[in-house]
């Protein structure tokens, strides 16, 4: 699943193709929306909220998508062939002189007024990419129910927005705990470090197509501490990685998937794993 700091990259790419030009071309291929048309509009900005996106047109309308698995937003030069994948999968097209941005596999895909936005992103925590982040509000979020296992308090988007599942394994091998630690007994400190780890891999990660979370030499080492990592080494300690796999929460809506969970049993152990 897409994580904020990549659609942060994707709002920053639509916004570059779409924001102050004339749209020639609109086709929403869902149901619900399949005769609306805003040719003829201007597209006013692009923007990220957490894991959403909202696509801002002039006449109060707002285009929401979410990426949830495995939808994307490919941009085009106009008159240059799609590649994102076949047509059947093609949920909107938004083309303007210049350029023409394709929705794939957009599960979520809504128009509405701009001024009921909230209705669609109000529900959000504090997000770790936008002009409302405050690391207090997050942390106190986070653990505001003591047994909650810190793993699925960091996915909940209600506590902080952006937050996915390399990030849910990679910040809990930083913090040196476990992911299914219970919120409430995490050590005094940790909250405010995990969110402020959170903001700062977040925002080092933005504007790059390959996500990283280790530091040192980028040539001799791995991009990532734990995540896809499963049988080997331990960047700190040697030991080898290990995986789990959990059901998606509610919440994310992916009845009948799993989310992989990584991390060192040595330098985060748990009883039951």
């Amino acid at each position: 699943m897409p994580e904020g700091d990549t659609v942060w990259l994707t709002a920053h790419r639509l916004r570059r193709a779409l924001a102050g030009h004339v749209l020639v071309r609109f086709d929403l291929r869902v149901p619900r929306h399949a005769t609306a048309d805003l040719t003829g509009h201007t597209v006013l900005d692009v923007v990220s909220r957490g894991k959403h996106l909202l696509t801002r047109v002039e006449g109060g309308v707002t285009l929401h998508s979410h990426l949830r698995m495995d939808g994307s937003w490919q941009v085009y030069p106009a008159g240059e062939r799609w590649r994102g994948g076949p047509a059947h999968q093609i949920r909107a097209v938004l083309g303007t002189r210049a350029d023409t941005a394709v929705g794939y596999r957009l599960p979520v895909l809504e128009l509405m007024r701009t001024a009921d936005e909230g209705t669609a992103v109000g529900h959000l925590g504090p997000d770790l990419l936008g002009p409302d982040w405050d690391p207090g509000t997050a942390a106190a979020h986070l653990t505001a129910d003591p047994a909650r296992p810190l793993g699925e308090a960091l996915l909940d988007q209600r506590n902080l927005a952006g937050i996915g599942n390399v990030y849910r394994s990679e910040l809990a091998f930083l913090a040196r705990v476990s992911p299914w630690l219970p919120v409430g007994e995490l050590p005094d400190g940790i909250p405010e470090r995990l969110v402020a780890t959170a903001h700062r891999l977040l925002e080092a990660n933005k504007t790059r197509t390959e996500r990283r979370t280790t530091s040192g030499p980028r040539a001799q080492a791995p991009r990532l501490y734990v995540y896809g990592r499963e049988g080997l080494p331990c960047l700190r300690c040697g030991a080898p990685i290990r995986r789990a796999d959990e059901p998606d929460q509610p919440a994310a809506r992916g009845a009948g998937r799993t989310r992989p969970v990584f991390w060192c049993p040595v330098c985060q152990p748990h009883p039951t794993y």
